[in-house]
């Protein structure tokens, strides 16, 4: 049994050092090519005085029951620095409250306003998202389609600044950067944004300019709409149909460009329960994604790198599985350590910290481009990359979970974030309609899992080998931390 649990955690941890290996290698492209963009000319935004050369480009605004932020974009977008014979806005809406009113109310006041939007209803939200973008095209007028998710506040001169980039006839898709309204607003939001901005700066700017695969998020970008129906169109079999048009877009030849300047401010979930609600559908589409396209993607005529890299891109939600896996044989290897002392593997194992360096580094990469001097990005990295590390180990046996059902073939409903027009630290979610109030099975457990690493700490200091301990503190504080705030969020009911 003792050399079984060795073989699964080499095995574990050797695959999450390749996946920061990789991780790495992008931190090195993404500076490589912001050295390069010092040398480059931006595109320049298109000028209203030109209007007469402008493609049409169509809004989509898919919602379900976004009653507290639905105002806001609809305002938004409706100012658009834009041609208005050139724009049209379809608000794809298949709420079931008092959401339907609220859209139809600022959709009659826009339109008196010369403003062309329609609230686009069906009778059904069947294929969910998916399904309401691929209904949204069958009247789009547009050449192009700009998608926003409810939480999004785009900017008045989004469509002048991003058109530009389809001067090449294959782009299929012009992705932006997201930026966070609310991120200073808990600890929560303050890790999210700290690992989206790692997403969003190294990942995507060096997947982009290494010329490998990429993805479109989902929203605040514009897609070709030849693109998307040589494409085959959105697709509601897994609950990634942004991840999963991205990669039958490329695998058609068709290529992506990511911009990094251009920001879209959105709004980070504010408690525990709609995070995880969040995590479980980014996860298990992942999987279904990696199900469904992987084999396609090992038999494209694809150069080796651009191969090697789709494939840890679309498999990197199974690094959750690994993660728990290595969590949870690590309090018996402590055991196994002080018992088989014939054992050597502990010798070398410290090879492995080559990964934390790798990840750790790609991180602060990400960091300091978010900080205005060298002693707030080492004071902001300091404070949330061991946080980061600790909640991610805590959300592995959620993840890992909702990973598994996903290469199971296991069908689920696309449960949407709920959000709560919070902005800065100003604002309340508690009490408010949409607040997940379901305590499941899983908390439980990590609350459990909590207790389990914290027997680690106990072994650590009864048999005085302290290797282990750094890791079973994090984990211990990680499983805690989600178990409480899971709990704690779940006592605010509407």
């Amino acid at each position: 049994m003792a050399i079984v649990i060795l073989i699964i955690y080499v095995l574990a941890i050797t695959l999450l050092v390749l996946y920061c290996l990789t991780q790495l290698s992008l931190a090195i492209h993404y500076l490589n090519y912001k050295k390069r963009l010092r040398d480059e000319q931006h595109l320049e935004p298109l000028k209203m005085e030109d209007a007469a050369t402008f493609p049409t480009v169509t809004v989509q605004l898919p919602i379900y029951n976004e009653l507290y932020v639905i105002e806001r974009l609809i305002d938004a977008v409706a100012v658009f620095e834009y041609p208005a014979n050139k724009l049209d806005i379809q608000v794809l809406d298949d709420s079931t409250d008092e959401t339907v009113d609220v859209v139809a109310a600022r959709v009659a006041y826009w339109k008196e306003k010369g403003v062309q939007i329609e609230q686009v209803r069906r009778v059904d939200r069947k294929g969910f998202k998916a399904g309401a973008l691929q209904e949204g095209l069958k009247t789009a007028k547009g050449e192009f389609v700009a998608i926003f998710d409810a939480d999004f506040i785009p900017a008045s001169d989004f469509l002048l600044q991003t058109v530009p980039y389809f001067n090449d006839d294959k782009v299929a898709v012009v992705q932006t950067r997201w930026e966070h309204l609310n991120k200073d607003y808990s600890i929560l939001t303050k890790i999210q944004a700290f690992a989206l901005d790692m997403h969003f700066r190294v990942e995507q700017s060096g997947r982009n300019s290494a010329g490998y695969f990429m993805n479109f998020n989902g929203t605040a970008g514009l897609w070709r709409v030849a693109a998307i129906q040589d494409a085959g169109g959105w697709m509601s079999d897994t609950l990634t149909e942004d991840l999963d048009l991205s990669y039958r877009a490329q695998l058609k030849g068709w290529k992506f460009r990511y911009v990094e300047t251009i920001a879209s401010p959105a709004e980070l979930p504010t408690d525990m329960n709609a995070v995880k609600s969040q995590q479980y559908r980014w996860n298990k589409g992942g999987a279904e994604t990696a199900r469904k396209i992987g084999y396609r993607v090992l038999v494209a005529q694809l150069p080796l790198k651009v191969k090697l890299h789709a494939i840890a891109h679309l498999f990197n939600t199974t690094n959750y599985i690994f993660i728990f896996l290595t969590a949870i044989l690590s309090v018996p290897l402590l055991l196994i350590k002080n018992t088989y002392v014939d054992i050597n593997f502990f010798r070398y194992a410290s090879v492995f910290l080559i990964g934390s360096i790798s990840i750790g580094f790609a991180y602060f990469i990400a960091t300091r481009q978010g900080e205005d001097s060298a002693r707030h990005t080492w004071g902001t990295f300091i404070r949330r990359f061991p946080i980061f590390l600790a909640i991610t180990m805590g959300l592995s046996l959620h993840n890992a979970r909702a990973v598994f059902k996903g290469w199971l073939g296991q069908k689920s409903a696309f449960i949407r974030t709920p959000k709560f027009n919070i902005v800065g630290k100003e604002g309340i979610w508690k009490n408010k309609q949409y607040v997940p109030t379901k305590i499941s099975a899983i908390t439980y457990l990590e609350g459990l899992f909590c207790l389990y690493f914290m027997g680690g700490i106990f072994l650590a200091f009864y048999y005085g080998d302290y290797g282990l301990l750094p890791f079973h503190l994090m984990a211990a504080f990680g499983f805690g931390l989600i178990f409480y705030f899971s709990l704690k969020h779940s006592r605010y009911k509407a």
